[in-house]
């Protein structure tokens, strides 16, 4: 049996295409849009996963900016909100992702990542160029004789 005939994937969700590992029976979910039944809804967020725990759950965090009248000023607040984090995704921390709106998976869960836009930020040591190296490993001292 192909894993087609196991469980049916739905090939796209609100024009984000399904991952190539929705095919695989191995990561079939119940609780999945592209594998399992669950529906979605047309409301749309995006953020950045901050937290992940083993129970298919990640946290997302974005930014938003928020005017003070008096002051005249913008200030940065911060909104957060506990998604089901598909198998078949497998959203990492740092990575930004679409989320949609869902039925209630459990008493915080109203939401599903359906698609990750971003991967992780890299480390600052891959981001340093070679020339930018060399600043700062500078090379020995040369002794006047």
């Amino acid at each position: 049996m192909t894993s087609e005939q196991e469980h049916k994937v739905k090939k796209e969700i609100l024009g984000f295409p399904a991952p190539a590992r929705a095919f695989d029976s191995k990561y079939y979910d119940k609780n999945c849009p592209f594998t399992g039944g669950l529906t979605v809804k047309k409301e749309l967020l995006k953020g950045k996963v901050i937290r992940r725990d083993i129970n298919k759950s990640a946290t997302i965090e974005w930014h938003r900016p928020y005017y003070i009248p008096k002051y005249e000023r913008y200030e940065m607040r911060r909104s957060r909100l506990r998604v089901h984090n598909p198998p078949a995704l497998d959203a990492q921390v740092g990575q930004t992702v679409v989320v949609a709106r869902t039925r209630p998976l459990s008493k915080t869960k109203n939401y599903v990542i359906i698609h990750v836009v971003e991967e992780a930020a890299t480390t600052e040591a891959t981001k340093t160029s070679p020339a930018s190296s060399e600043k700062n490993n500078p090379k020995k001292k040369e002794t006047r004789a």
